[in-house]
């Protein structure tokens, strides 16, 4: 098995291990504020904790950035060793609400890039995974983004911050869309707008402020189901800038 490979099963394991902490804590957590709006459970920080335990007992030698680190997120460089990005759960507002719509975000950076990617639905029980080279899966069945081409038959799905004061030109995106696409939605998690792109749920997505755990899982689900992502302004990707704008690859000039 290639080191891809084994760092993505090492990924799901983790991702696993975290999913069932979390829906055992369902109903036994406490809720703190960040900032205005921005909330953090016990259960993101004891999710962390494990997916930390886990992949360095498989992997010591990686380096981690968590979210709920407060290390802030600096590309670590081509030169760096693999480094782990993990969001504990991405919709954390979603699962205090116990709406079931957040989930377990795991990326691997290395060389420059973003190698592995796992997204985890413990609602769902849907493990997406995929290592750069060697396809996207859910479960074990085989991702391909949609074959949509028009956007009036889109589902696109997009992310507001917290704040969006300054941010006017966000609805001015919204309403372009809400005009000329099926459907727009925001379901509050980055992770699994970039897994349904990649799995053919939905057609586009797009977001000005997401952070380096929001989207180092889903990246790789992105490209290896055949989808195309970059920043908004259609420039090279980088994980590290807020911009974001995945497609299905068929739809990218839209």
């Amino acid at each position: 098995m290639s080191d891809l490979l084994k760092w993505k099963e090492g990924a799901c394991e983790a991702a696993k291990i975290a999913s069932n902490l979390l829906l055992s804590m369902r109903q036994n957590f406490s809720v703190r504020e960040k900032g205005l709006y921005d909330l953090v459970t016990d259960a993101d920080t004891a999710s962390q904790k494990v997916i930390y335990e886990h992949l360095k007992k498989l992997f010591p030698d990686h380096d981690f950035l968590g979210e709920e680190d407060g290390k802030g997120e600096k590309d670590p460089g081509p030169n760096a060793p693999p480094t782990w990005i993990v969001d504990p759960i991405d919709g954390t507002t979603n699962y205090v609400h116990d709406l079931p719509l957040y989930a377990i975000s795991i990326g691997l950076y290395y060389q420059g890039e973003m190698v592995v990617g796992v997204v985890h639905d413990p609602s769902r029980n849907e493990m997406f995974h995929a290592a750069k080279g060697h396809g996207a899966f859910v479960n074990n069945l085989p991702l391909k983004t949609s074959t949509i081409t028009s956007l009036e038959k889109a589902m696109v799905t997009t992310g507001f911050p917290y704040n969006v004061r300054g941010m006017e030109h966000l609805f001015s995106w919204w309403k372009h869309f809400s005009h000329r696409s099926q459907a727009v939605r925001r379901i509050g998690s980055t992770a699994l707008n970039l897994a349904y792109i990649a799995s053919g749920r939905c057609d586009v997505f797009y977001a000005f402020d997401n952070h380096v755990w929001d989207v180092a899982g889903g990246i790789v689900l992105v490209n290896e189901a055949g989808g195309k992502i970059t920043r908004v302004d259609g420039s090279p990707y980088c994980p590290f800038k807020p911009e974001s704008l995945a497609t299905n690859g068929h739809m990218h000039e839209l």
